[in-house]
């Protein structure tokens, strides 16, 4: 305890330049706790993008340009088509759920006088749902009735309810646009039904935060910064979703055919589900099976599954962590040698004192020790004003990123930087340490 003490006096009493040595290892703390709050951030916005996408369990059905093999095949290639969807639903039972998707492309939304761009306007069946991860908060969703026919009825996210209706933080109460008709490209369409609001714990944490506080009134113009939503992408998507039944997308939007009047039956999307995730690959050969047939022996198409993001995560998360674990380790490898640096002058100013100490009985290993606490000392106090300034630097981080990859500091980060200091601090301090302890002590009192 006595040498702690020592070791911090020493410090004290060469406040500045103690400060300069231990600035090396504050920033490397900071950028290695920083560094890994920001991956953690991102890890947990790339996860919660996924599971709002629909989850672990969901593949989609892609179509492909055809093998080099089949070329002379490609203008046979059926594409995506409610017959693969029907095949699927009697011939590949480890498949839980199937949705099939029409979408309806350059839609814009009237009501009144109000516009709005939907992310995804889509016939669908009411797997999607299920599909998707959809909570159905008012309303209904579609019926068979509705689906044989082809009523122009829809269910809308709320950030099309805000769009055209307003929002709830402007009239101060919840709207709920049940029986309104709105108009699809020009075609009326009753909602029937709406989402809830899709969105992650810290945007939520901010809408509740917002409501206990009364909105400040600008004072000047108002100047976009330029930096686009908040938030994460896919609650957004998912907020911004019009759907309808899949037979009245058909009937209204695409039987009459495209600009050369020709119809097109071929779906956009046919997204699945597995029933079991540990049988995730004879589910996919089992619907592969199904889908040469209907296509006749040509593989237009494609799987697509989650797990492979999954993957493609956990390779971005690491090669991330590896990247700012080696731009921490050479920031805190320059306040190394800063330490040892300043240690080695420091030793130069006190021969005389080392001599007086080893002259009345110290030890070389005393000496040693006091030399090599005072090393750790400085790397130690580097690392907890370096861990003070990264919450500074996450802080600003959080104000400027998206919510949904804002900086989140582990303790495991704060354990690993304060380790690998006091392990620099250590390094850093044997050179000096043996230096000083193999002090002639007649010389040392010599020395002027």
């Amino acid at each position: 305890m006595n040498t702690i003490l020592v070791g911090l006096k020493e410090v004290w009493a060469h406040k500045f330049r103690s400060l300069l040595t231990m600035l090396g290892i504050i920033l490397g703390v900071a950028s290695l706790v920083g560094m890994a709050a920001i991956i953690k951030g991102m890890e947990n916005g790339m996860r919660e993008t996924m599971v709002a996408m629909g989850g672990a369990d969901k593949v989609l059905l892609e179509q492909q340009e055809v093998p080099a093999a089949q070329e002379h095949l490609a203008d046979q290639a059926p594409g995506r088509t409610m017959h693969d969807v029907e095949a699927l639903r009697q011939s590949a039972p480890l498949l839980g759920v199937i949705s099939p998707e029409m979408a309806i492309l350059n839609v814009i939304l009237t009501k009144n006088q109000n516009t709005s761009v939907p992310s995804e306007c889509v016939g669908v069946w009411p797997a999607v749902i299920q599909m998707n991860l959809h909570t159905l908060q008012y309303g209904r969703f579609f019926t068979a009735l509705d689906e044989e026919n082809a009523n122009p009825v829809c269910v809308i996210g709320t950030g099309i309810r805000d769009d055209l209706f307003g929002t709830p933080e402007k009239v101060g109460h919840e709207i709920v646009p049940l029986g309104e008709t709105i108009n699809i490209n020009g075609q009326p369409f009753t909602v029937v039904g709406m989402f809830e609001r899709y969105e992650g714990e810290e945007d939520k944490k901010a809408r509740e935060l917002a409501k206990t506080k009364p909105e400040a009134k600008p004072t000047g113009p108002v100047r976009s910064r330029g930096w686009g939503k908040r938030g994460n992408w896919a609650f957004w998507r998912k907020n911004q979703t019009i759907y309808m039944p899949l037979n009245t997308a058909w009937l209204r939007f695409r039987a009459a055919g495209d600009a050369t009047g020709v119809p097109d039956n071929r779906l956009t999307d046919i997204d699945l589900k597995v029933k079991d995730l540990e049988q995730l690959e004879p589910t996919l050969q089992q619907a592969r099976n199904v889908l040469m047939l209907t296509h006749r022996g040509i593989e237009d198409f494609n799987f697509r599954t989650q797990e492979n993001q999954l993957e493609s995560i956990d390779q971005q998360i690491r090669n991330a962590r590896m990247s700012g674990g080696v731009i921490a380790a050479i920031s805190l490898l320059v306040g190394g040698i800063g330490i040892m640096n300043i240690m080695l002058a420091s030793i130069n100013e006190r021969i005389r004192e080392i001599g007086i100490c080893k002259a009345v009985g110290a030890t070389g290993f005393a000496v040693f020790t006091q030399v090599l606490i005072e090393s750790l000392v400085i790397a130690l106090l580097g690392a907890v004003f370096g861990i003070l300034a990264s919450f500074g630097f996450v802080r600003v981080l959080a104000n400027i990123s998206p919510t949904a990859n804002i900086p989140v500091i582990t303790p495991l980060a704060m354990i690993a930087a304060v380790a690998f200091s006091a392990a620099v601090g250590i390094i850093a301090g044997l050179f000096p340490a043996f230096k000083a302890a193999r002090l002639d002590p007649i010389q040392a009192l010599r020395y002027e």
